[in-house]
């Protein structure tokens, strides 16, 4: 069989990502023989949150939300969700290289935010964590957000920050034969995108594609993107069975202009001087991906159904970073990364003892494969030659119980078996070898999660809530690779050894859920404490397990219909990351704000077709990554306000969004210096951008 990285392999999989966007066009196509004026309902793929967590604070952004933001990026409309905090290294338009953070994990939040679709997660064992850019905004139902650790009994790995589903849409019953949705557009910085969706309804079979393109001259020098995304699903449904086929593809290319110096000492401040230079013209990532995804559900009796899913997630990953010349290459990646799983699972809702019950129980099979080149510069011979595999085996259980008429109460537990094996191919002859080969290592693990919940309805007006949880976090492939330092105070190379503890931690959380009327809110407060968390240190490049550390803070956010034309929502969150132990006891972890808000209003203006929608988010003061002894000035806070006009005419739809209204000139991520006091690098971020949109549905 040929290896992940071989030339043949290489070529299949770009088949088959082709062959995702030529099944969205073939759908397409027969959507076009049809005439309908409008999408067909939604219906909502299984997920194993979708009856939720009880105890757990959850908020759902529906595709009405999602169509109405005046907020670009997915990143952007999910930071509207209270406690959410957002880290941007890319500066790019559609909110590439954007990180989501749930409960402050800074710069790790990647690796500590699990981002599901359908229930299924994306998230692979490397750093670079879910490009959620890649997801076709149009193909989306509804985001489900569940903040705190408890979906770790469910989903194991990653989930110590929190979850976030994202739903696609599917015909649901009753949808009209064929429908197609168009879409294009463009705005600030020379950006042109468009999208096509189609779905098709025919008996017990349904199908439906949404591919998108967008390309940017990006806000930087050395900022621009260019990227295409496809996703194909086909689906048999009966009462008593149903089955699909997904698969869907993306293609990526961004160029990366890194930080802008600031350092007081020798004058230097390139954030005002050149805000929107680079310092690395030539440094680039492009990345590849397919997914494959098949299943099926089957009633075995009323209320027992069994479900299986399973399928492949590739993704290749080329970069390179090259200094201020080609002339002088740094260093080059190639990687692929490969995934099998098989996830089955049992779902009865059947009252127990004569109490309504509800149990999901499975098994979770995961097999992920890395092999990673890393020459001086393309072409050369590989320095370092990387090749991990990591398999996992869990089983877990959860069940909610009706105590009372007026009472939930869950409970779960995960037991999950880790297999890694990495090994390092050094060649010490290749172009730029100074380094050490990697000592091999062979590890087995077994961890577990934890999960008790409860709420209480005191009437159809108020009801509390509360929770404790136990979560864990392996040490992800890139974390490995730098599991120390490099070189020693005479510059000696010093052989990594891919060892790193695997991140715990427990959770405990309470608050209350108000619904009156047009008038909803939901408070929480919760403490966190985690211990061998990671960090990493970019004086050499290296990872290390932290001293223990503690999260702590409240979530607040309300909204209130005042009538059908008119709607307020907004949003409160204290957040306190803290060192608990060891020499920063009591410091800040970097890129943590303590305080974050969001507001918006909706207003229909002229029913459907004329629609304002504002939206402000407000992120607080941040201390700058690699700054544990908290002794560099803050990244400063910032708000920024988004405001769309849209409308509706039968078929045709259009909007107009002014993004950073105010053209605040800002940035949400900053590395500070390991030598120079005062010296950092910013990634500032764009001003004011415009975007105008317009379609038509048939």
């Amino acid at each position: 069989m040929p290896s992940l990285h071989h030339p043949i392999t290489r070529r299949l999989a770009h088949f088959l990502t082709s062959a995702a966007c030529v099944f969205a066009l073939s759908v397409v196509a027969s959507a076009a023989q049809a005439q309908t004026s409008e999408l067909p309902a939604i219906d909502v793929t299984s997920s194993r949150l979708a009856e939720g967590i009880v105890g757990a604070s959850t908020t759902v952004i529906t595709a009405e939300d999602i169509a109405r933001s005046p907020s670009h990026t997915i990143q952007e409309i999910i930071a509207q969700t209270p406690g959410v905090q957002l880290t941007s290294l890319g500066g790019a338009t559609n909110g590439a290289q954007t990180t989501v953070d749930l409960r402050g994990f800074g710069a790790f939040a990647s690796s500590n935010t699990l981002i599901l679709v359908n229930g299924r997660r994306l998230n692979d064992l490397d750093i670079a964590g879910v490009d959620l850019s890649t997801i076709p905004r149009d193909s989306i139902a509804r985001i489900e957000i569940t903040r705190g650790n408890s979906g770790a009994v469910l989903y194991g790995d990653n989930a110590v920050g929190g979850v976030i589903n994202i739903v696609t849409k599917t015909p649901g019953a009753g949808a009209p034969p064929a429908s197609m949705r168009v879409e294009g557009g463009g705005g600030s910085f020379n950006q042109r995108f468009g999208s096509i969706s189609a779905t098709t309804n025919l008996g017990p079979w349904s199908s439906s594609a949404y591919g998108n393109a967008i390309q940017s001259d990006g806000y930087r020098v050395n900022n621009a993107l260019t990227q295409r995304n496809a996703i194909g699903d086909i689906r048999y449904t009966t009462p008593d069975l149903s089955a699909f086929l997904t698969l869907s593809g993306d293609n990526q290319h961004l160029g990366l202009p890194g930080g802008r110096i600031v350092d007081p000492g020798a004058g230097i401040n390139q954030l005002a001087t050149d805000r929107r230079g680079t310092a690395s013209p030539f440094d680039y990532a492009d990345k590849q991906g397919f997914n494959a995804t098949a299943g099926f559900t089957k009633t075995l009796w009323n209320g027992a159904e069994l479900i299986v899913d399973g399928g492949v997630r590739n993704k290749w990953q080329q970069a390179g970073f090259f200094g201020a010349t080609t002339a002088v290459p740094f260093n080059y990646v190639d990687t692929t990364l490969t995934t099998w799983s098989i996830t089955p699972r049992l779902s009865i809702k059947n009252p127990m003892f004569g109490l309504p019950s509800t149990i999901l129980t499975g098994i979770d099979y995961y097999d992920a494969t890395y092999h990673s080149d890393r020459p001086l510069f393309k072409g050369a011979a590989p320095i370092h030659v990387f090749d991990l595999r990591q398999q996992t085996l869990a089983a877990y259980w959860q069940q909610t119980v009706g105590v009372l008429p007026t009472t939930d109460f869950s409970y779960g537990a995960r037991l999950q078996y880790m297999n890694l094996s990495a090994r390092d191919r050094y060649d010490p002859l290749a172009p730029g070898a100074f380094s050490a080969q990697a000592i091999p290592l062979d590890t087995q693990e077994m961890q577990h999660a934890l999960h008790i919940g409860i709420e209480h309805r005191f009437n159809d007006v108020f009801s509390v809530f509360a929770r404790a949880a136990h979560a864990f976090r392996t040490p992800n492939v890139d974390e490995r690779l730098a599991s120390g330092p490099g070189f020693d105070m005479f510059f000696n190379p010093i052989p990594v050894d891919f060892k790193l503890k695997t991140q715990t931690s427990n959770d405990i959380e309470g608050g209350l859920k108000v619904k009156y009327g047009p008038f909803a809110m939901q408070t929480s407060v919760y403490g966190m404490d985690l211990n061998n968390e990671r960090h990493s240190i970019p004086l050499d490049f290296s990872n290390y397990n932290l001293n223990p550390t503690r999260r702590y803070g409240s979530e607040t956010g309300a909204s209130l219909r005042v009538n059908e034309w008119l709607a307020f929502r907004g949003g409160f969150a204290y957040t306190r990351a803290v060192f608990r132990e060891g020499p920063f006891t009591g410091n800040d972890v970097p890129l943590v704000s303590r305080y974050t808000a969001n507001a918006g209003v909706t207003w229909n203006v002229w029913q459907k077709y004329l629609v304002l929608d504002a939206a402000v988010r407000y992120f607080g003061d941040r201390r700058m990554d690699n700054d544990q002894a908290n002794t560099q000035r803050l990244i400063p806070g910032a708000a920024t306000v988004d405001l769309k006009l849209s409308g509706e005419y039968d078929r045709f739809f259009w909007s107009v969004s002014a993004n950073n209204l105010f053209d605040v000139l800002y940035y949400d991520y900053a590395v500070a210096s390991s030598f120079t006091p005062g010296r950092f690098n910013a990634y500032p971020l764009p001003g004011r951008t415009f975007i105008v949109k317009a379609g038509a549905t048939f």
